[in-house]
C-alpha cells in the first residue's frame, strides 16, 4: 500500500469545507448567498416558523389522547400465567419476567388458555380474560 493509492471508503463523502477559496465553489459568501437573514451569523428562526403566518401546528385541528398510563401498565396474555402458581400479584408477574420492572399496574387479556387455577391480586382484567380464569378454577380480586 502506498500513500498515492489511498482512497476513501466507498460511500463515503467529504465534509464540506466552506470559506476555502473560490476553486472550491464554496468560497467568499460559502454557499449563504448574498445578504438577507439566512447570510448572517445567528441569522435564523424558531423550528416551525413560517415568517409571521400561522404555523402549521397551530392551524390544523387537535384531536386524539395518548394515556400516560399506557407507558406503565403490562400488558399480559392469559398464556402467560401457566408458568405461574398460586396468588399472583404485580410482584410476581415481575419475578417471573412476565412484566417489566419498570410497571406499576398489569392488566390481563384473553390470548391463549389458562390450564390451571390462579387467584389474580391486584391486577386488572378484562371480561374475556374474567371468564377463563374462572372457567379454570381461579378467581379474581381487586
Amino acid at each position: 500500500m502506498r500513500l498515492n493509492g489511498m482512497k476513501p471508503t466507498p460511500g463515503r463523502t467529504a465534509r464540506r469545507r466552506v470559506g476555502r477559496g473560490g476553486g472550491s465553489g464554496l468560497g467568499k459568501t460559502c454557499g449563504r448567498g448574498h445578504k438577507g437573514q439566512h447570510a448572517r451569523a445567528g441569522g435564523y428562526h424558531k423550528v416551525g416558523f413560517e415568517g409571521g403566518q400561522m404555523p402549521l401546528q397551530r392551524r390544523l385541528p387537535k384531536f386524539g389522547f395518548i394515556s400516560t398510563l399506557a407507558a406503565v401498565t403490562a400488558s399480559v396474555r392469559l398464556s402467560e400465567l401457566n408458568g405461574l402458581e398460586g396468588r399472583v400479584d404485580l410482584a410476581a408477574l415481575k419475578a417471573a419476567g412476565v412484566a417489566p420492572q419498570s410497571a406499576t399496574r398489569a392488566r390481563v387479556f384473553a390470548s391463549g388458555t389458562l390450564t390451571h387455577a390462579v387467584t389474580l391480586v391486584g391486577i386488572a382484567v378484562t371480561k374475556g380474560a374474567r371468564q377463563a380464569v374462572e372457567a379454570a378454577g381461579g378467581s379474581v380480586e381487586a
